[in-house]
């Protein structure tokens, strides 16, 4: 059996980019490793953000649309997004999130606490402290490496069935269960970030994309190679697969599965430093070479965005 390492990335639908820009990178601490377009929608941003580097496991990355419609989240979504920050931070979080005027609720699960709010747009996220994975040596005002976000912890999949998820997550994707409580079920993956899936084990009624949901959710591959080897096992699963994509950043299948939920693999390599240096990441635009001839026009109809240190 094959299996992924866990969560390369997510990919929501969201309002306006300075808006964007302003909780992941200045109230988050997230680093804008790259701004770019949606290379099927090139009037729009893609913005991705995550550590330092860009780790997979670490990026969410956004489709922005000012003044479109509010999505619904629901069922073939994720529902919320979960990150990992380091052991004793959880603390630290609560006093950023109040003075941002930001609302949050704890609970627990799996003997685990969490920190849960929405961001500015809706989206559903959560904190979790967790000692596994690479500290984040990325700082913005007060986020410092010593509480910085390390990456996803993991991910609550909504699904319109989700025992058909749940058998793909097992004996396709190669996850293990390991709990359930609470009309919940947990999955693990052998990563160190972005490895805990939870599925809500009933229907949450139908979702609608929109500002505020999830487009997708992405799984990691090793490489080329890998990734044509799970092209090859997921149709011989007898899930439809879509050819490979070149997403600059990064190759990319997707499927729809059973519960309605999109799914990506997308390769580990190359990352975000090949078309700018790693210092620079994120600083400038960067285009696809089909849509270079048309940079003028984008940098005129694209909403500027800056890093702003709101501290």
């Amino acid at each position: 059996m094959k299996k992924t390492e866990g969560i390369h990335h997510i990919t929501a639908i969201v309002g306006h980019p300075q808006e964007n820009v302003d909780f992941y990178a200045s109230v988050f601490g997230l680093r804008l490793v790259k701004k770019t377009i949606n290379f099927d929608d090139p009037g729009t941003y893609h913005l991705y953000f995550g550590n330092e580097g860009g780790r997979p496991g670490s990026i969410i990355t956004f489709f922005p649309w000012a003044g479109a419609k509010q999505g619904k989240i629901g069922d073939g979504q994720v529902g919320v997004t979960s990150y990992a920050v380091p052991s004793g931070s959880l603390s630290f979080w609560k006093k950023r999130l109040e003075k941002f005027n930001i609302g949050y609720n704890i609970s627990e699960r799996f003997g685990e606490n969490y920190l849960s709010f929405d961001d500015v747009h809706g989206l559903h996220l959560e904190l979790v402290e967790r000692a596994d994975g690479l500290e984040n040596s990325w700082s913005i005002g007060d986020v410092t490496p010593d509480v910085a976000i390390k990456g996803f912890a993991g991910a609550t999949l909504l699904s319109e069935d989700p025992e058909k998820t749940m058998q793909l997550l097992e004996t396709v994707m190669g996850l293990e269960k390991i709990g359930e409580e609470n009309g919940i079920s947990r999955f693990l993956s052998y990563g160190d970030i972005g490895n805990t899936i939870d599925i809500k084990t009933a229907s949450s009624g139908s979702g609608e994309m929109g500002v505020g949901t999830v487009h997708h959710i992405a799984w990691r591959a090793k490489d080329d190679a890998d990734q044509l080897e799970w092209q090859k096992y997921i149709s011989e699963k007898g899930y439809g697969v879509t050819q490979v994509k070149d997403r600059n950043y990064f190759n990319a299948i997707y499927f729809r599965e059973y519960g309605k939920l999109l799914f990506e693999i997308a390769t580990d390599p190359p990352g975000f430093a090949h078309d700018e240096s790693f210092e620079t990441m994120g600083s400038e635009l960067k285009l696809p070479a089909q849509y270079e001839q048309y940079r003028e026009q984008l940098n005129q109809t694209l909403i500027p965005i800056e890093v702003k240190n709101l501290d």
